[in-house]
């Protein structure tokens, strides 16, 4: 008998959906790496990257890279957090690359690469305005960039990067990105030969290079929720891409309650479990129903995407979920299991949390 929560992983789907990120990149003369981190680095979904074609594997985790290298993956790693001081060791061993913003920490992964008798790759992060990691300021970025290759032997500065829309929700553009590569363009006149990578962001850098408007100096993305997941590419970007499917992963979750109830709280109300002031609309009396699956799962319920049209997800707390079914054409009833398609953070939370029953489908 199935246990619920249960998350349905199709390795198919997936890899099918890499592969298709990977031609379109490849026709314009990007090589992208594949980010595992979304999706807790499943062993499986993994293979389906290598699979696909990809040759680098990137993740902000280095427990998910050092089992990429434990599976024998024919693939290079990527550390895509800068490292902390505390690791610099570990990501030496673990990574052929990483990417890096501080002089500090840059010096500290050059001792240990000496230490363990290696040359570790690094791209140096660029801040084009959506204020995480990078260096904000051009002639700083320069700067660093030769001392790299000038003074850090044990380092090997093999490309230059950004990071957008993550923290600060900055859009890929020409204007921005042109900054990256004419700064790259720097870069490689100061030290006189040419970087291997010059990364322009992630899934969010995809609209744009299937308009045609990227800078051609870019020949890299890091790419994670679109080898998994298609709804904000053909959603909110309005950039569908053919051969790419959202059925990837799929959220079952069993009905413990349903009934008709009031759809505004009753009572003075304050703040909920979470110490949030959410907002309730009164649409009178409807037919609802309560899920065994909650933040813990998913974080935000509001990031499923019910497979049942009729449906409305209206919240949850820990452990319940409340879901809408008044106008659905089901007749649920107790026991009977409802389906959703996830957005990032869903993926992202379902994945990890140990009380989601995971099944992988190949």
């Amino acid at each position: 008998m199935d246990r619920y929560p249960l998350l349905e992983i199709d390795i198919n789907v997936i890899r099918r959906n890499a592969a298709a990120i990977l031609r379109e990149c490849r026709k314009r003369g990007i090589e992208p790496f594949a980010v595992v981190k979304g999706f807790n680095a499943i062993p499986e979904v993994m293979a389906a990257m290598a699979d696909a074609g990809y040759k680098t594997l990137a993740s902000s985790r280095l427990q998910h890279l050092a089992a990429a290298k434990d599976a024998g993956l024919p693939v290079k790693t990527l550390g895509l957090r800068i490292p902390m001081l505390s690791e610099v060791d570990d990501v030496v061993r673990i990574c052929d690359i990483s990417l890096n913003s501080q002089a500090e920490t840059l010096r500290a992964l050059d001792r240990a690469s000496e230490a363990a008798g290696r040359v570790h790759n690094v791209i140096l992060m660029k801040d084009l305005g959506d204020l995480r990691e990078g260096i904000f300021d051009s002639g700083e970025f320069i700067k660093t960039a030769v001392y790299i290759e000038r003074e850090l032997r044990n380092l090997h500065l093999y490309g230059t990067g950004t990071n957008l829309t993550c923290y600060g929700s900055v859009i890929p553009t020409n204007e921005n990105l042109s900054m990256l590569a004419e700064d790259t363009v720097k870069i490689e006149e100061a030290i006189g030969r040419r970087l291997e990578v010059v990364s322009g962001g992630g899934t969010s850098s995809i609209p744009l290079m299937m308009s045609g408007e990227m800078p051609k100096k870019i020949n890299n993305l890091r790419i994670g929720e679109a080898n998994a997941l298609s709804c904000d590419l053909a959603g909110y970007w309005q950039c569908p891409i053919e051969g790419l499917s959202n059925r990837s992963f799929v959220l079952k979750a069993e009905i413990i309650e349903i009934g008709e109830k009031p759809t505004h709280p009753i009572g003075k109300l304050g703040i909920n479990c979470f110490g949030d002031i959410p907002h309730y609309e009164d649409r009178g009396v409807r037919r609802r129903a309560l899920l065994a699956l909650g933040a813990f799962d998913v974080a935000d319920p509001g990031k499923l995407i019910p497979d049942d049209p009729g449906i409305k997800v209206l919240g949850a707390s820990s452990d319940h979920m409340i879901i809408d079914i008044h106008d659905s054409k089901c007749s649920y009833k107790l026991g009977d299991i409802v389906s959703f398609t996830l957005r990032y953070q869903a993926m992202l939370f379902s994945t990890e949390c140990p009380c989601v029953e995971k099944r992988i489908i190949n």
